[in-house]
């Protein structure tokens, strides 16, 4: 801290001492063209000469970027700059800048904006530089950048001073030009099949759309709790009750749930419905989006993530929830050390309870015993199964859709027509995470009743992730709403899987974080720390002292 003290003063010096001489350190008067920049780093060294076989009608470049290494000799200098993911080295010689110029560049220090203007050669070394007829500080900065060879390595910097990161860290840039591009590859994709971009209430005061505990608020004007919206599902399907046969929209969620490498609770979305069509449209359309996505990113219909091959080729496997569950389970006693179920087990809610019980798995897993307590019959308890034994256990060498999920977790789903106990949906995992939902929409308002009944019962039960009672939801469907399918693709986890991220934080600008202590804040804690750690080893040396 001390030495980051002393170089950040010699800095603010060195911004004192432009000032003196008459020049901005924020200057913002050297117009650039951004494709000069572009252009220029783009020249092949082999169509250059030397310094000294510049043309005088060679073209001039005006560039401009943040200083990211320097070389002074004397009377010359060289820094590479970087602008928008393009560097050139910009050549500055005393010989061909005024002395106040020449003499300005002496206080630059890596991290500072430096703009030039000059023809391009090439070096000695090889590479592209520009020699500057003109130069200008644009920006000087106070912090100093970590050392350019490790990069930031605390993730409590990395994600808090993300700005920090994408400069000195090699491709993190590069994971958000990214997620740029899936966005707007997912627009068009959807624009062109003629589906209408709207945007939808954040404020919510009722929860609907998903199984999700809100964040809650309060609007003062109105006297109203307000939770933030933990999916547009339900906005989106009276827009098509009202005639937007194909409507869709890209915007944030927020739902109050742990942080872990594949949550965070804001998060984005990108959620569509198509009149006249079903779940198993929705298949098709994903598959084509899915395959032409990681086409366009990767070059080919295949991806590599953490070390696994995935290849996204036309057609999927399909599974259903039972039979994933049984696969998952069977591969989990293997692992865990418990009897393997037969797919009788999974039948009904009595077999369920009494394979469970015959295989201990209650007290395998805390938090499969917490979670079980909320449950209620066959659909609810085989849906805990497969959460906590099959998801993860899904095959991983391919995008896998799972189908045939209970009605009783699938509160705004239709009923299959051959089996009510089940409903027209699937999700879509990758490498056994969740990255899309989908389901032919449930259109009959009393059906639709009695299942927002249901959540209410589920939550007096202890299930904090249940929707409310949306009576004028139930309203719209009583105009009528056509035979609809609809569907949810998390953009987070589908960049994870196109950037080969491990962690939803990485694909995330700026990820939810605690509020960052003061050092006199932290003063406190730490001395408590220290205060526990001495009373330890006090209360330790004196057992010792006992024992002898």
């Amino acid at each position: 801290m001390e030495d980051e003290n002393r170089l950040i003063a010699q800095r603010k010096q060195k911004i004192q001492a432009i000032r003196d001489a008459g020049l901005n350190p924020y200057a913002n008067d050297f117009p650039i063209d951004p494709a000069d920049m572009a252009e220029a780093a783009a020249l092949d060294p082999e169509t250059l000469g030397d310094e000294n076989s510049i043309a005088d009608d060679a073209k001039e470049y005006r560039v401009a970027g943040r200083v990211m290494a320097m070389a002074r000799f004397g009377k010359a200098a060289f820094a590479m700059i970087r602008q928008q993911g393009h560097e050139i080295q910009v050549y500055l010689k005393k010989d061909l800048l005024d002395e106040t110029a020449f003499k300005s560049f002496k206080k630059v220090e890596r991290g500072d904006f430096i703009a030039a203007r000059g023809q391009a050669f090439v070096t000695r070394k090889g590479k592209v530089a520009i020699r500057a007829a003109e130069f200008q500080i644009l920006t000087m900065a106070v912090q100093t950048l970590p050392d350019k060879w490790s990069g930031l390595k605390d993730p409590e910097i990395k994600y808090r001073q993300r700005y920090v990161d994408m400069v000195v860290t090699e491709g993190v840039a590069d994971v958000f030009r990214t997620r740029a591009k899936i966005l707007r590859f997912v627009r068009e994709f959807l624009d062109d099949r003629g589906f209408v971009e709207v945007e939808t209430p954040m404020m919510h005061t009722v929860v609907g759309g998903a199984a999700a505990k809100p964040f809650l608020t309060h609007h003062n004007a109105l006297d109203l709790d307000i939770k933030l919206r933990i999916a547009p599902e339900l906005y989106l399907k009276r827009l098509v009750v009202g005639g937007l046969d194909r409507v869709y929209e890209i915007g944030r969620c927020f739902r109050n749930e742990g942080l872990s490498r594949n949550h965070n609770p804001e998060f984005t979305m990108v959620e569509f419905y198509q009149a006249y069509a079903t779940y198993e449209h929705l298949m098709e359309l994903t598959e084509s989006l899915l395959t032409a996505l990681v086409t366009e990113i990767k070059g080919e219909p295949k991806l590599e993530y953490q070390g696994q091959a995935v290849d996204f080729t036309s057609p999927w496997p399909r599974l259903t929830v039972r039979e994933a569950t049984l696969q998952g389970l069977t591969q989990a006693a293997g692992e865990l050390g418990f009897e393997a179920p037969v797919e009788a087990d999974l039948e009904t809610v009595e077999s369920i309870d009494a394979y469970v019980e015959k295989a201990g798995l209650l007290d395998k897993d805390e938090e499969l015993k917490t979670f079980w307590k909320a449950t209620k019959g066959w659909g609810e308890r085989l849906a805990a199964l497969f959460e906590f034994f099959g998801e993860e256990r899904l095959p991983a060498n391919r995008p896998v859709f799972v189908v045939d999920y209970p009605s009783a977790i699938s509160p705004l789903s239709r009923r299959k027509d051959a089996d009510p106990e089940l409903v027209d949906r699937f999700e879509l995992f990758v490498c056994g995470r969740e990255i899309a939902n989908a389901f032919s929409e449930l259109n009959d308002p009393e059906d639709q009743r009695q299942r927002f009944v249901a959540q209410l019962a589920a939550k007096e039960r202890g299930n904090e992730e249940t929707m409310d009672y949306d009576e004028d939801y139930c309203r719209a469907l009583e105009y009528g709403m056509p035979p609809a399918a609809g569907e949810g693709i998390g953009i987070d986890r589908l960049t994870m899987f196109l950037t080969d991220q491990a962690s939803i934080r990485d694909v995330i600008a700026f990820p939810l974080m605690r509020p960052e202590k003061s050092a006199s804040e932290d003063e406190p804690e730490k001395k408590a720390k220290k205060k526990k750690k001495n009373k330890k080893k006090a209360e330790k040396a004196e057992k010792a002292e006992k024992e002898d």
